[in-house]
């Protein structure tokens, strides 16, 4: 406990350190700690995956949406990782788009040839995991999720006041003061590939 202490220590201001960060490095350092640290609304939905399917990087992308979207949409995300999960084909798939994008860095210029390639490359991805959402019954759990989030917050709170996390009790982050707090370390060309994928999911003809 002590040596965890010392590394809030070291970059943390005089009394900042409260019992409640030490419990969430805790957490956080063992099996399935990170697990612990979303909301039983979103858990719910993974707690049947086979051991070992969901990767740490997972849940670390699912703690962020929870932060900033809530446990509603965390737990509506989950169905992408629930997918990727079960799915190895897929999920082998997504590495390697991902790993094309990550190599769209400051050398390569945003009007390069290679970024509209990795752009349609992502949009296509993108297409196959929503077939695979769809067909497994994942989207339907979607729509049971919205009920049950209803259910349990039934009523809004109001704009003025403070917002929390139902779950937690804790003020949370609205996404836009959320997304103005990430880094933007992004290169121009990866950043124009992100828009042109967007550009060809807007354009795509609506599913029948």
């Amino acid at each position: 406990m002590d040596d965890i202490r010392d590394a809030f220590a070291d970059t943390a201001p005089a009394g900042a350190v409260s019992d409640h960060d030490v419990s969430v490095v805790l957490r956080m350092r063992t099996p399935g700690g990170k697990m612990s640290l979303l909301s039983d609304f979103v858990t719910s939905r993974l707690k049947s995956l086979p051991e070992g399917t969901l990767r740490q990087a997972d849940l670390d992308n699912l703690l962020v949406i929870e932060r900033i979207f809530s446990p509603l949409g965390a737990a509506v995300n989950a169905s992408r990782y629930i997918a990727l999960a079960t799915h190895p084909g897929l999920r082998e798939e997504s590495d390697r788009v991902d790993a094309a994008e990550a190599a769209l860095d400051d050398t390569i210029p945003a009007d390069d040839p290679r970024v509209a390639q990795v752009a349609a490359e992502r949009h296509a991805f993108e297409q196959a995991l929503n077939a695979v959402i769809e067909d497994s019954g994942l989207a339907e759990d979607d729509d049971a999720i919205f009920d049950s989030w209803e259910d349990l917050h039934p009523a809004a709170p109001d704009e003025d006041e403070v917002r929390q996390d139902p779950d937690t009790g804790q003020e949370s982050m609205s996404a836009v003061e959320a997304i103005g707090k990430m880094p933007y370390d992004w290169s121009p060309a990866r950043l124009r590939c992100m828009e042109l994928a967007q550009e060809l999911a807007a354009h795509e003809p609506p599913a029948c």
